[in-house]
């Protein structure tokens, strides 16, 4: 008896194995395995929830050499949107600008260029010259520039960044940290047009007789790749900020540090595979479909509520199908009823975490009844 039972003990253990090795579910989904990646500080981060899906020392200050030029291209985005600046709008090149060093587009004293020609001259040749000329032209000096660089640093809560100039050129104090530049590459994100240069591989200045190669080969060579920055200097190494976006959701890599130009592509690469092959979106309340809200002496009776907002959460694609939504809806509402009046609340969880918390509100303003409107419908009612 004792041999047969060890011998069931045995056959279990071994079908337990075989089920692991198939792949079949035996409890809770792992967590992803981690990727690696060699630079000494890397990052990953979904844009639209600001979720970090991965992160080596990201709050380590280093140089980020050309990498600054982020926040150049994003107070440039934000003037335009406000109408402090235009695309057509004529610049003058300064001496200044005319004699930056690294990397440029050969601008000279003198010479009048649109702020869209500077801006391609930033993306995508890196053009140290003509990120000094649209600070200049925004500012007054790129003294005045940069103060408006780390004022706004401060704001996207980069608290492990100084700015020294609007290049990255320069070394010592001049430092961020992985997790800074995600925050401000997110922000330069929620301005779309900035894909209209991130996204080019190569243009021209100077009616097509000066050639612009954009410096980040992930434009050409993977797959959805929207930008971002490439950035390095003997002191910082070989930085970037790689942003790509597949199936709606777009993500950002960001390298710090790197051996070799060819690592921080690399790792970029490695982290927005590992983003893309683990992670997905998932809309709040797919269906959008709310019971209406019976509405106590309105002039109509119900409402319709509706979503605040069409949020959408970051979730392992393996849980996916275990995501569920809690709607805490009002039994009824009583007149008068504003549009956008809360009605209710949305949570979409997973297990016991709440992932998101979303407002349900009246799609529409509902009247109370007037004793008039009373009068008429009792009478209504007793001459039917």
């Amino acid at each position: 008896m004792r041999n047969i039972t060890q011998t069931w003990k045995s056959l279990l253990c071994l079908f337990g194995l075989l089920l692991g090795a198939a792949g079949m579910p035996t409890g809770a989904a792992a967590a992803p395995a981690a990727p690696s990646v060699s630079a000494p500080a890397a990052l990953l981060m979904e844009k639209e929830t600001g979720q970090i899906l991965f992160a080596k020392n990201p709050d380590t200050p280093r140089a980020p050499a050309s990498v600054t030029k982020v926040m150049t291209l994003l107070l440039a985005m934000e003037a335009l949107e406000r109408g402090a600046l235009r695309l057509d709008e004529l610049v003058t090149v300064s001496r200044a600008s005319q004699n930056m060093g690294g990397s440029q587009v050969f601008l000279a004293e003198g010479e009048q260029y649109t702020v869209d020609d500077l801006l391609k001259a930033v993306v995508i040749a890196s053009g140290n010259d003509a990120a000094v000329a649209l600070a200049e032209h925004m500012a007054g000096s790129e003294e005045v520039f940069v103060a408006r660089m780390n004022e706004r640093a401060a704001q996207l809560g980069m608290t492990g960044t100084v700015f020294l100039d609007c290049t990255g050129l320069r070394g010592g104090g001049h430092v961020s940290t992985a997790r800074d530049i995600a925050l401000m590459s997110r922000a330069l994100l929620a301005h779309p047009e900035i894909r209209d240069y991130t996204t080019v591989w190569t243009d021209s200045l100077r009616d097509g007789s000066f050639i612009l190669n954009n410096t980040n080969r992930l434009i050409r060579t993977y797959p959805g790749a929207t930008g971002l920055k490439t950035g390095s200097t003997s002191l910082a190494r070989f930085c970037l900020s790689a942003t790509a976006e597949r199936n709606g959701m777009e993500l950002i890599a960001v390298i710090l540090g790197a051996d070799t130009s060819a690592q921080r592509f690399e790792d970029a690469h490695t982290l927005l595979d590992f983003g893309f092959a683990h992670y997905t979106l998932a809309a709040a309340f797919p269906d959008e479909v709310l019971r209406p809200v019976p509405v106590l002496l309105g002039r109509q009776a119900e409402v319709q509520p509706r979503l605040l907002s069409d949020t959408r959460v970051l979730v392992e694609k393996e849980q996916l199908d275990a995501l569920r939504r809690d709607v805490d809806l009002s039994e009824d509402v009583r007149a008068p009823v504003q549009a956008g009046q809360k009605l209710g609340e949305l949570r979409v969880c997973l297990g016991e975490r709440v992932l998101a918390r979303v407002p349900i509100v009246a799609a529409e303003s509902v009247a109370r009844l007037t004793w008039f409107d009373l009068v008429t419908r009792m009478a209504r009612t007793i001459y039917r």
